[in-house]
This record gives C-alpha cells, structure tokens and sequence, in this order.
C-alpha cells in the first residue's frame, strides 16, 4: 500500500468519524416514549429535552415550574428541580399576551401598615406591610407605603368675625369637595354649596336666603376633614 492510499484511507476514516460526531449532537424526535410530558415520579418523559450528562448517563431537561433535571432508570425517574429566584441582572418583563396572571395561596393581611420601609430594603430589614404599585411610564414594579396609598387628615380654625378663607396647613392639596368635610359648630356644611375647595384652601360661602341664612361669627369653630 503506497502513501498516498494510506493517506486516503485516513481522509476517509476522519471524515466518517466527524459525520458520526454531527449526528450524535443533533436533536432528534426519538420515539413516543421519549416524546410525551415528563412527570416526576413516572418515566414518561416526552415532551422534554434529552441531554448526556459528562459520564454519559441520559437524562431529560423540562421547563415546568422552575427546571426539571430528570434521570431516566430502569423503573423510576429521578426528578431535580432548580428554584427560580436570585437577583435579577437585566431588567426582566413578563408578557401575559391577555392571558391572566395570578398567585394563589397569597396570605391575608389584616394590619399593620409598614412605617420604616426603605428603597431596596430586604426581608427583615423592616416592618409592617407596603403595597405594590405599578408605575405605568415604565412598566416597572414598585412598592409604595399604605399610608401615601390613602391619606386622611383634620385640622381646626377658630373664626373671625366674617373669615370666609381657610388655608390648611401642611403644605396639603385638598382633593375635590366630594371628599372634603367641613363644619361650622360642629353642624355639617352643604359641600359646594356652603364652600368650595381649591388647593389648600377652603372658601366659606355665607348664605341671606332666608331659612338658610347663616355668617361667620368670631370664635366660630371650623373643622376640615378629607380623604384622598
């Protein structure tokens, strides 16, 4: 056998060797029992991605509620799952597509609103509870405290005589009247109609019509309350 027949068979050989290399690598559908829904426990296992571990050992790799990991045995399947969770290092979005998305099994919370919540703050960093908000610019979830979710407030004046204008102080943005409470003398005032609001302000509207007719007198007492 010359060299050049030698070197021809080796050609041969290596590329024969690098075919068998490319089809042991690719994917491939298998058969049946390779192809249905991997279920821990069982050795069903279609439906899932085979992979070759480093001591040549098949296994199959599924995504259903975190990853699945696997091990195909005579009698069993032996299942490890990887737990989502960790940080995130790209900012990460899930699109339901106008499918829903919930959680289940969420525990009620029937108090305790958090005072001491802070930006980034970890569990057990803090107490109480916080509300999660989205921000509709971005997308993005965030936290906010429940006390900035609903606020309240009261404050009292003593009136001059003839005093129409009450500026809360605070500084506050009063909401619309419909949430803005006022009494003279502790009798309730007609919202909008005895006062109007606007800013942090609160403008009495004395009334002559007879049977309704009412002033400000000095050391009326004026009490605001609102919500927002």
């Amino acid at each position: 056998m010359n060299s050049i027949t030698k070197r021809l068979k080796i050609a041969a050989f290596t590329a024969a060797m690098l075919v068998a290399g490319t089809v042991s690598a690719q994917q491939t559908a298998g058969d049946v029992t390779k192809e249905a829904d991997a279920l821990p426990g069982t050795t069903t296992t279609g439906g899932a991605i085979r992979v070759i571990d480093n001591k040549g050992t098949i296994k199959y790799l599924q995504v259903k509620n975190g990853l699945t990991l696997l091990s195909n045995t005579t009698n069993d399947v032996t299942t490890t799952t990887w737990q989502l969770g960790g940080a995130l290092t790209d900012d990460t979005f899930i699109d339901v597509d106008g499918n829903i998305f919930g959680l289940n099994g969420i525990e009620l919370e029937t108090g305790n609103a958090s005072t001491d919540a802070t930006t980034g703050s970890d569990a057990g960093t803090g107490t109480g509870w916080t509300v999660l908000v989205r921000d509709e610019a971005t997308g993005a979830t965030k936290k906010l405290l429940a006390t900035d979710l609903l606020q309240s407030g009261h404050q009292v004046f003593t009136a001059t005589a003839g005093q129409t204008t009450y500026t809360l102080t605070g500084p506050i943005v009063l909401p619309t009247f419909e949430k803005v409470w006022v009494y003279r003398n502790g009798a309730k005032l007609i919202a909008n109609l005895d006062y109007t609001v606007s800013g942090s302000d609160v403008t009495l509207i004395p009334s002559t019509t007879v049977p309704n007719d009412w002033s400000v007198y000095a050391g009326d007492v004026i009490e605001v309350q609102y919500v927002k």
